[in-house]
């Protein structure tokens, strides 16, 4: 190594600057350890990516606790309130009342993000902006290193007690996984949503769901003048191939605007494709190296966890590295593993369990894998009867929530809480 390459270590190297790194960082530093983080984009697009927007009551205590909830307090906005659309009509949910009567609160992840880099640039935090992560080398052991590329080019390397992988499923961290170290669960579920992001006011005062023959559509307020919503398409998609007027129309369609009131429409300022597929890894720690946030599992979007759990599993991780680094005590981090399989594999039921709600069987409105205008299913009349049987038991379990109050209030614990 050179001089410089030399001095490029710390205690803990933190890869990525999102949800998971950030409020680990921010932790960390409030307790005196020492740790960097290495991020491969630049600081503008990571402050403005847009993301999800739907704090957990536990995220919101999270963050309270550290001092790091201020922006969220002031322009988050509390939310209680969805919506269920179908054939048989609508009815509104109040979860805010049911459960353990808690709410989400609305708070795009882009001005988290924002928040928590601030604060922890402004307490002396570093973070290395346009510094690709490209593998962690022994992780085995207990001096691990992270060997990585500038945007310019130029290699480096960083050395550390220990290494925290918050750069997502396809990151550096997993890459640098030996294949027989982790045991690796997948699920594609057979849907893919079309992300938009309008500039457009709110429609209606609730996130809703929209359950129809020609695909899901859903509805999710992020401020004042934007709003998220989703269309569910036909596999292999290109973002672009729908225009804005047919996005609107297919929109307005799917959610019954003739039924319950037309759509706020605004123009489209990004779109995004997502395939809905779930996975774990076990276990999240491979020696010095342990994982959070999308590196340590992914969680389909269906019922807004993923950001949720990272920063649970943030604060985890880093209450068990100050034990061990602060106060030489390894028993934190021999547990975060567990601790967080536990929390992700709950998350991840309740996921599946809104995408069998949401959609046709296979994925698909009618049955079949591809477009919603006809049934490609391979063995005719059996293959339409799934169909038909998989659409009852969607049609029952969307009753049993408009009418039984035990499935209430188990939604509601389940939706709000991680």
């Amino acid at each position: 190594m050179t001089d410089k390459q030399t001095r490029n270590a710390t205690d803990v190297i933190i890869l990525g600057a999102g949800p998971a790194g950030l409020v680990l960082g921010n932790l960390l530093q409030n307790s005196g350890v020492d740790c960097v983080v290495l991020e491969r984009a630049e600081q503008a697009y990571v402050q403005t990516r847009a993301r999800a927007g739907f704090l957990a009551a536990h995220t919101v205590r999270i963050l309270e606790r550290h001092g790091l909830a201020d922006g969220l307090r002031q322009r988050g906005q509390a939310h209680s309130v969805c919506e269920f659309r179908s054939a048989d009509g609508r009815f509104r949910l109040d979860y805010g009342g049911l459960g353990r009567g808690e709410r989400h609160t609305v708070y795009p992840q882009q001005l988290l993000v924002a928040d928590l880099l601030s604060r922890f640039l402004t307490s002396g935090g570093r973070v290395d902006f346009g510094t690709e992560a490209v593998a962690v080398l022994d992780a085995d052991t207990d001096r691990p290193s992270v060997t990585v590329r500038a945007a310019d080019g130029r290699p480096g390397r960083w050395q550390a007690r220990y290494v925290a992988g918050c750069d997502g499923r396809h990151g550096a961290a997993r890459r640098s996984l030996p294949p027989d170290a982790v045991r690796r669960y997948h699920c594609d579920h057979g849907v893919t949503w079309l992300g938009l992001l309008a500039e457009a006011p709110p429609s209606l005062d609730a996130v809703c769901y929209a359950v129809h023959e020609r695909g899901f559509a859903g509805h999710m307020a992020r401020t004042t003048d934007i709003t998220r919503y989703y269309l569910q398409c036909e596999r292999g998609t290109p973002a672009d191939a729908w225009s804005e007027e047919r996005i609107w129309d297919e929109l307005e369609l799917r959610m019954r605007g003739s039924e319950y009131g037309p759509l706020n429409r605004g123009r489209i300022v990004q779109r995004s494709v997502v395939d809905l597929e779930s996975d774990v890894l076990e276990p999240l720690r491979h020696g010095s190296l342990f994982l959070a946030g999308d590196a340590a599992g992914l969680v389909s979007p269906s019922a807004a966890k993923g950001a949720n759990l990272a920063v649970l599993e943030a604060e985890i991780l880093a209450g068990a590295l100050v034990s061990a680094l602060v106060h030489g005590d390894a028993a934190g981090l021999d547990a975060y593993s567990a601790r967080c399989l536990a929390y992700l594999w709950r998350a991840q039921e309740f996921s599946h369990w809104m995408i069998r709600l949401l959609h046709g069987a296979n994925g698909s409105p009618d049955g079949s894998s591809g477009s919603p205008s006809h049934d490609s299913t391979s063995n005719g009349g059996a293959g339409r009867g799934a169909s038909l049987f998989h659409d009852s038991l969607r049609r029952s379990r969307i009753a049993s929530l408009r009418t039984s109050r035990s499935h209430q209030d188990w939604f509601a614990e389940h939706y709000v809480g991680v």
